[in-house]
């Protein structure tokens, strides 16, 4: 099965590679996070591509796309929606909000007071928004983009834990190498490229290839080493919160989906160590003694990798001797 979609999956792949020039592992990541149904956080200074990649992915697979702006003074009724009296017809009306699309990038999230990130929450876990006590359900397939600048602190709100624990994966894009923002000059020349960006799958073809993800193969010594490595964050002496069972989760549907872009019916320990601080470094708690440390959470994910015993590695060890 996995097989059917791989074609698909390159396709699209390449399909927003023609826009984000020199990026293919951060193009991964975004692809990963589609498939399982994710959000993703993107953390990085502003110019380098994040709305671009909402919406390359947007077009490609033909979704709805709406950017909400995130300000001080942005309400929460203008994220979800607003009942409105008619008054020829004696009704209420729900104008529904931005965040009833497909693809949502909702842009320097941390701008916007708690009280309007909230309106966020239930949108993103349960893929419904409540208005008035009525509930409205989101369309398929839903994907909330987010992204936040790591320099700008001033006038920003920073994100409650539980908000962050609800996005699928974190991830940065980076500055692109001199090569890259060459050909970035070349392409935007005369137009920029995600205008001219064609549609390459359709929503039930997505829908499928969403399907299929759960239905990638993991072995239980697989299944045993995500466990291990999320517990180890809760007992990892730097951290005073470790990654809760959502990330357990999180890492195991990631692992499924990275393999089926490589093309494998079945998950390998490589497709979890690299998917692995994605997935579980925003959702750590840094203790208040190692953050004067300027102890960062990727780092410990990666001690915690290295602490980790990797499936199948003491078998070949017994063969070498």
């Amino acid at each position: 099965m996995v097989e059917l979609n791989n074609g698909l999956l390159a396709e699209l792949l390449s399909n927003v590679e023609k826009v984000m020039v020199g990026k293919r592992a951060e193009v991964e990541l975004a692809l990963v996070a589609l498939l399982c149904e994710g959000h993703l956080l993107i953390e990085d200074v502003p110019g380098v591509g994040k709305t671009v990649l909402a919406k390359s992915l947007a077009r490609s697979i033909g979704c709805s796309f709406k950017r909400i702006q995130f300000t001080p003074d942005l309400l929460p009724s203008d994220v979800t929606g607003v009942s409105i009296f008619n008054q020829k017809t004696a009704e209420f009306e729900f104008r529904p909000g931005p965040v009833l699309a497909q693809i949502v990038l909702a842009d320097e999230i941390n701008r916007a007071t708690p009280k309007t990130q909230a309106a966020l929450l239930e949108a993103m876990e349960e893929r419904q928004v409540t208005v008035d006590g009525t509930t409205h359900m989101m369309p398929r397939p839903f994907m909330v983009l987010a992204t936040q600048n790591p320099i700008e602190y001033e006038g920003t709100f920073p994100l409650p834990e539980a908000q962050l624990d609800r996005f699928f994966m974190k991830i940065r894009l980076g500055y692109p190498a001199r090569e890259d923002e060459l050909e970035i000059l070349s392409r935007q020349e005369r137009a920029h490229p995600v205008d001219q960006i064609s549609q390459v799958a359709g929503e039930e073809q997505l829908k499928a290839a969403q399907a299929q993800v759960r239905e990638v193969g993991m072995a239980p010594a697989l299944r045993g080493y995500i466990v291990d490595i999320v517990a180890a964050t809760r007992t990892h002496p730097d951290v005073y919160l470790g990654a809760s069972p959502r990330g357990s989760l999180s890492l195991f549907r990631a692992s499924q989906a990275r393999a089926m872009l490589s093309g494998r019916d079945y998950v390998t320990p490589d497709d979890v160590k690299a998917l692995a601080e994605q997935v579980l470094a925003h959702r750590l708690i840094i203790s208040p003694s190692a953050r004067i440390k300027n102890v960062d959470a990727s780092l410990i994910i990666r001690e915690v990798l290295d602490s980790q015993p990797v499936p199948g590695s003491r078998i070949s060890v017994s063969i070498k001797r």
